[in-house]
């Protein structure tokens, strides 16, 4: 069977183009395939269990692609809805679905993939030693399992089939993996699981492996052995380099991509250009694990977070910024172990100098003399109170503080009033692990509604 797989975008909530996802519902896809979700934020939105994209451009752009299922009758399948797919989030966005469907007219079936996880669970499996960390993963321990926020599991294959074969018209998924919404219909469907995987990897951020990223929507045709991939904008093309250059895409290995349930190696692929403009791709072999692992993501609160921003423009100061910074940073500490009597380990005061060195910090290999510095300090401490009082300590410090004994003090400039901001709870990732399972469905459910 040919099975055809409309990717509208990347991530619903960051546009496509209307006009190309026009032109490839002309070619009649079997299903279109969204993702709605990232952690390239870091981990505040699965920390909070919350939407990094705004509700009105996800709801917008959610309304056309429910238009457009409605005209072809099939199915619309999101992963990763509301950003982070924790229940709270797929409950967001079945909302939203609930709006439009009301709005538009539509009688529909619509099926949840709820993927959160339950604490006293996830720590059963821990004390059991069924939790296995992968690369660089953080220590972890009962208390840290049992303080986090939000845990979920990453949906696979096996679990995204399960929520189609309920024949549901929109399939809202929690924390799914970005190529396993991309290749489950079409294992479904008798494709290769190696052809599947691979073109879910390739096609997980839409235009990405074009040559117009912007452009946003692809079609992905799949036959047994293999899969034509091309894009549907008019002034966009697909080339073996662009196709199989994504496999480098957050991806530690460009030949290997760990999945839920094995592992797909693409070192004898074969990237084939053809006349109408597509890619043909073969040779991936997917490699069965007999042991079924889900990975597992989980956030908890180290603390809270305030932070200031002071402009700097005089000359000899944005000489001697790292000079002036470490003298600023000696006196708040000294007024901060005299006045709130804390112990250096229970709070950071970190300094950011934009214009010079705020991205890479310590490995900034290129020496600039920028005409002025922007510099952002980050207060992290164990409560707010904390923070804003430490921030308070510094206003005084960031706006006069002199490098110099016998001069007037000089006068900085806060671009804001007040010059500090309360970030509040300070997330950081504490599960970056896998889990054995007895079956795909183990700690997955799915909920199904007509509305």
């Amino acid at each position: 069977m040919n099975t055809k797989v409309l990717i509208p975008t990347g991530a619903l909530g960051i546009t496509y183009c209307k006009k190309a996802l026009n032109n490839g519902l002309k070619e009649k896809p079997d299903i279109i395939v969204v993702d709605g979700g990232s952690t390239d934020s870091g981990p505040a939105y699965l920390g909070k269990g919350k939407s990094k994209y705004s509700r009105s451009s996800t709801k917008s752009e959610w309304r056309t692609l429910m238009v457009a299922r409605e005209k072809l009758k099939i199915p619309l399948l999101i992963g990763s809805a509301g950003t982070c797919g924790t229940d709270k989030s797929v409950d967001w966005f079945f909302e939203i679905t609930k709006e439009l469907a009301r709005e538009l007219n539509q009688k529909i079936k619509i099926t949840l993939l709820k993927c959160s996880q339950s604490k006293k669970d996830i720590n059963k499996a821990f004390l059991s030693k069924n939790l296995f960390p992968l690369s660089n993963a953080p220590k972890i321990s009962s208390k840290k399992i049992i303080n986090c926020t939000n845990i979920v599991g990453l949906a696979g294959v096996e679990q995204i089939t399960e929520a189609i074969n309920t024949n549901a018209d929109i399939i809202i998924c929690g924390r799914s993996t970005d190529a396993s919404l991309i290749a489950s219909l079409p294992i479904m469907n008798g494709v290769d699981k190696a052809v599947a995987w691979h073109a879910g990897k390739i096609g997980e951020c839409g235009a990405f492996c074009t040559t117009n990223p912007k452009s946003g929507v692809i079609l992905i045709s799949f036959k047994k052995n293999g899969f034509f991939i091309k894009p549907v904008s008019n002034n966009t093309k697909v080339t073996p380099y662009t196709v199989s250059a994504h496999m480098v895409y957050e991806n530690s290995n460009p030949f290997t991509l760990i999945e839920p349930g094995g592992c797909l190696d693409v070192k004898k692929a074969i990237y084939k250009k053809q006349k109408d403009g597509s890619v043909y791709v073969t040779g991936a072999n997917w490699v069965q694990d007999t042991n079924y692992k889900i990975k597992l993501e989980g956030t908890h609160v180290v603390g809270y977070q305030s932070i200031s921003m002071v402009l700097i423009r005089d000359e000899s100061y944005v000489k001697n910024i790292n000079k002036w910074s470490k003298q600023v940073k000696n006196k708040v500490k000294e007024i901060i172990e005299n006045s709130l009597s804390l112990k250096k380990k229970s709070y950071e005061v970190q300094f950011r100098f934009i214009g010079k060195n705020a991205t890479l910090g310590s490995l900034e290999r290129k020496n600039l003399e920028p005409n002025e510095i922007g510099v952002l300090v980050i207060v992290t401490a164990k409560t707010q109170y904390e923070c804003e009082e430490i921030s308070k300590i510094l206003n005084p410090l960031l706006l006069h503080h002199s490098i110099y004994k016998n001069r007037e003090l000089p006068t900085f400039s806060f671009p804001l009033s007040p010059p500090s901001f309360k970030i509040g709870k300070k997330y950081e990732f504490c599960l970056n692990h896998v889990m054995s399972l007895q079956n795909p469905m183990d700690i997955f459910k799915l909920e199904k509604y007509s509305i």
